[in-house]
């Protein structure tokens, strides 16, 4: 009886010369420069807005850092994509030259710093008021009671919930098939309509997300592990960003 799979079909050649595993592991590392690019834009963009929305005598930073927040998080993603894809380039014709991974990237960076941010403001103000007066009390400025003082604990405090953001940015990264980008997902579905295999294709690309997102997790609960403050509490209820 003939097997009902054929994973013989990722050895046949997509008409280019290259095979179809070739195309998926092109896929692949298409998917993990987008979900790695955003990521990098989500951890400094979110963080520094995270921040700003608990300066204290900074009404006006943390009214902008809130309107960030709320503006990214709350219009869908594909959407935002779609933004800054098609309209944003219509508007200004410089944005034109830049290259659409750079522009998902973008979108889909922005979009999750705007989650991190809200991360980053409830590390920040779940620690104890004293760990402010302390900063204060050696002489430091704000900037320097914040990056000495209250940002490396803040992060200890943050990173589990950081380490499920960054595995939903990996899942993610699977709306950039919507613009083209020949990731996982847009490789799905040309590939399962070219070889008439689609249960074939679907459960590689799953294999490849769940391979991802299990390296993803192992490395950030490695680096938690490291990182963490043994005996470490957080006070609840008042926060040192205020």
């Amino acid at each position: 009886m003939e097997s009902v799979m054929d994973w013989q079909v990722f050895l046949n050649d997509d008409g280019s010369g290259r095979t179809y595993l070739q195309w998926l592991m092109e896929a692949w590392r298409w998917t993990l420069a987008v979900a790695g690019s955003s990521w990098l834009v989500a951890i400094v963009v979110g963080g520094f807005m995270g921040t700003l929305r608990t300066l204290p005598n900074s009404p006006w930073l943390v009214r902008i850092a809130n309107v960030w927040v709320e503006l990214f998080r709350n219009v869908p993603l594909l959407v935002q994509i779609f933004i800054w894809y098609f309209v944003l380039p219509k508007i200004f014709p410089p944005m034109q030259q830049i290259p659409g991974f750079a522009l998902v990237v973008i979108a889909l960076g922005f979009f999750t710093s705007s989650r991190i941010a809200e991360q980053v403001r409830a590390g920040i103000q779940a620690l104890p008021k004293g760990q402010r007066y302390a900063g204060m009390a050696v002489g430091f400025t704000t900037a320097q009671t914040y990056r000495y003082v209250i940002l490396p604990m803040a992060v200890r405090i943050i990173f589990p919930p950081l380490t499920s953001e960054s595995m939903n940015l990996l899942k993610n990264s699977s709306v950039a098939f919507a613009v083209s980008i020949p990731e996982l997902t847009f490789y799905f579905t040309q590939v399962g309509e070219e070889t008439s295999r689609p249960i074939e294709v679907y459960l590689a690309v799953c294999l490849l997300y769940v391979v991802s997102a299990v390296v993803v997790n192992r490395v950030m609960a490695f680096i938690e592990k490291k990182i963490q403050i043994p005996g470490f509490v957080v006070a609840g209820g008042t926060g040192g960003g205020h």
